[in-house]
């Protein structure tokens, strides 16, 4: 991804407009075009770019007079671009708890959290297969942020995320990953181990889900 995604004049950018107004709405190349007052090659040009850098994705097309309008929207990822308040607050809240409690018991309120939310995310999958579980564990981690892939390894099934939806907190507060590990479990109903790989720039998530039925979580309702 080019470095003037992140950079602090993105937003001043052509590209850095057309990521603001698809920000909460779709919209086709020649809504944009007439926004932006650009050409709609001009814009092609630009959501390709962006599309690129995952940041942007058809995502269906509109009714025209003589043929369908592709849709655009933003991707989950690029959703982190834009300045979150609740970073500073939870990075906080989690150091502050960590003064007044236990590192466990902040870990085990962290897993409730997470299999809180697992239970709201996995609604309606109980006697679904794993690798339908899985995929709505995928979506859940998507809707808060990650970017996840599902892969097979070892006969085992992973889910990848080369974006972590925590990832502007587990720098200072790696016992968020707690909370993650949790929602993932508790929507699979199976055995996860979590693999985090925070040595880069961009914190990712790996979630290695084991097949054995014993001992499980129960499933999301």
């Amino acid at each position: 991804m080019g470095d003037n995604k992140v950079g602090d004049r993105f937003f001043e950018s052509t590209r850095g407009h057309i990521v603001a107004l698809l920000r909460g709405s779709t919209k086709t190349v020649d809504e944009l075009s007439k926004l932006l007052e650009l050409t709609d090659n001009a814009v092609r040009a630009h959501l390709a770019t962006l599309e690129r850098d995952g940041l942007v994705r058809q995502t269906g097309t509109r009714r025209g007079l003589r043929k369908p309008h592709y849709q655009y929207s933003l991707t989950p990822e690029a959703e982190n671009l834009f300045p979150k308040a609740y970073d500073a607050v939870l990075n906080q809240l989690i150091s502050v708890l960590k003064t007044r409690v236990a590192r466990e018991v902040l870990e085990e309120s962290l897993r409730e959290v997470g299999r809180s939310m697992g239970i709201a995310h996995g609604s309606g999958i109980k006697d679904k297969s794993l690798e339908a579980r899985t995929e709505a564990a995928a979506k859940a981690l998507e809707s808060i942020g990650g970017s996840p892939k599902i892969e097979a390894r070892d006969g085992k099934i992973v889910i990848r995320s080369s974006g972590c939806p925590f990832a502007a907190v587990v720098a200072e507060n790696p016992e968020i990953c707690e909370l993650a590990e949790a929602l993932v479990a508790q929507i699979v109903a199976a055995r996860v181990q979590r693999y985090c790989d925070r040595s880069g720039p961009s914190p990712q998530c790996c979630f290695e889900i084991a097949a054995d039925q014993d001992q499980l979580p129960s499933p999301a309702q």
